[in-house]
């Protein structure tokens, strides 16, 4: 049963830490056999990925047959109706816009000790996106992964996408062309990340891998990062409305779905102020399970992880509530979003007012919705252009500089014990370490 909390009520300390509590753990049950695939992968390359795909897809392909030739790419993106692509046109156009904002500004000053300091970016070389297959097919997801690459310079992006019985999406062929991606392989799973991460004869190793999967993809993700970079290990999708009884509680219910109907595992939560209204919105959210093509999906989310949870008063007793959920998607439908946002401090993203449903920002609102989920967002951010690029710093010091700052230098290396590190700074000082 859908979880209500009541902030009055004496035991809600307890029963708030309890849901928090119940989606504090990764699936961490696949990582043996995640782990074996890896290894067979890195150790066998194009051999291991093909049987593998062979066993999981039903798909046989040679090492000349991995990648996908462009005519393919072309023809399957080809059927995409106009109305859909003009549509995916315009959420490109967005998302690029948006992230060409967030190209980070480099540094370069002289300190008065005659120090030059400054700080660079430059973007990583090459990139590998993963995109599910099969009924998670998400178009939207390679325009959100994509575009912040290309916006940052990556000099080279490759997507890995199952395509079980060689079955390929028109929309995520053309979103992929879009999006520029460089190369398409036509593999998935755990063997997918593998070769991205290691590399094999046919597909060279990438610098950093993108995207979501599931559970198989996720731990082949947090398994290789080190041998390469990743943007997060994401959970399952979560959304937090924070709305007064002045909304129409079908449109709250349609939002809280949106995300209920991702997985079965999805998290939906609807904080009021209004016991009354919140009982409207269970109304509505039942009405609409009547009607939703993935309702037997939504109806396990939302009566498995869904809560309802009534304050007193959502500008005062809202935020702190919000800070310890830090929710992957924030919704405000209030009176007054920008004053209620300004107190919150952890939220992957917030969408302001009543006619700013979470769906908007999937799509065409432009930033960027790979954000972090399991309550990520109170130490890391969504996904931009700057984890696409990386920070060099500089510093340069000329014989009156080094004379100023080196002398601490020395005092604190002989401090540590370092002695080679005070003489490295002591000799050019003409002076004892």
């Amino acid at each position: 049963m859908v979880a209500e909390l009541n902030a009055a009520d004496r035991g809600f300390e307890t029963a708030f830490a309890a849901l928090l509590a119940a989606r504090a753990d990764h699936d961490t049950s696949v990582d043996g056999v995640v782990g074996a695939i890896l290894a067979d992968v890195r150790a066998r390359g194009d051999a291991a990925v093909i049987e593998y795909t062979h066993r999981f897809d039903r798909l046989a392909l040679t090492p000349d047959t991995l990648r996908l030739d462009d005519a393919r790419i072309d023809a399957a993106a080809g059927q995409v109706d106009p109305d859909t692509l003009a549509a995916l046109n315009t959420a490109a156009e967005r998302i690029t816009h948006f992230h060409e904002r967030q190209r980070p500004t480099d540094i370069a000053y002289t300190d008065s000790s005659g120090v030059r300091l400054g700080q660079r970016h430059t973007p990583v070389d090459a990139v590998g996106l993963y995109v599910p297959g099969g009924k998670a097919a998400y178009p939207s997801s390679v325009l959100m992964n994509a575009i912040p690459a290309k916006v940052a310079g990556v000099g080279r992006l490759v997507m890995t996408v199952p395509t079980p019985d060689g079955t390929l999406n028109p929309l995520v062929m053309a979103a992929a062309r879009l999006a520029g991606v460089d190369a398409v392989y036509r593999i998935g799973g755990a063997q997918a990340v593998a070769a991205l991460a290691y590399g094999t004869k046919t597909i060279a190793p990438v610098d950093k891998i993108v995207g979501p999967g599931n559970a198989y993809v996720a731990s082949a993700k947090k398994q290789v990062f080190g041998a390469v970079g990743i943007d997060m290990v994401a959970g399952p999708s979560e959304i937090l409305v924070v709305a007064d009884a002045q909304n129409d509680p079908a449109w709250i219910a349609a939002d809280l779905l949106s995300q209920a109907e991702h997985d079965e595992a999805a998290q939906s939560i609807l904080i009021t102020d209004s016991a009354a209204f919140a009982e409207a919105v269970a109304r509505a959210v039942d009405a609409h399970l009547s009607t939703l093509t993935r309702a037997d999906i939504a109806r396990a989310s939302w009566e498995r992880h869904g809560a309802l949870i009534v304050v007193g008063d959502v500008m005062t007793e809202a935020p702190p509530l919000v800070d310890r959920i830090a929710p992957e998607h924030l919704e405000l439908a209030v009176t007054d979003p920008d004053a209620l946002a300004a107190r919150v401090r952890h939220a992957g993203a917030i969408f302001l007012g009543r006619h700013t449903p979470e769906a908007v920002g999937d799509y065409v609102g432009g930033p960027n919705h790979v954000l972090p989920t399991s309550r990520g967002a109170r130490f890391s951010s969504g996904l931009g252009v700057a984890d696409f690029m990386k920070r060099t710093t500089l510093l340069g010091c000329d014989a009156d500089a080094l004379a100023a700052i080196g002398p601490a230098a020395v005092c604190l290396a002989r401090a540590e014990g370092l002695q080679a590190h005070g003489l490295s700074v002591s000799i050019r000082l003409n002076r004892a370490s």
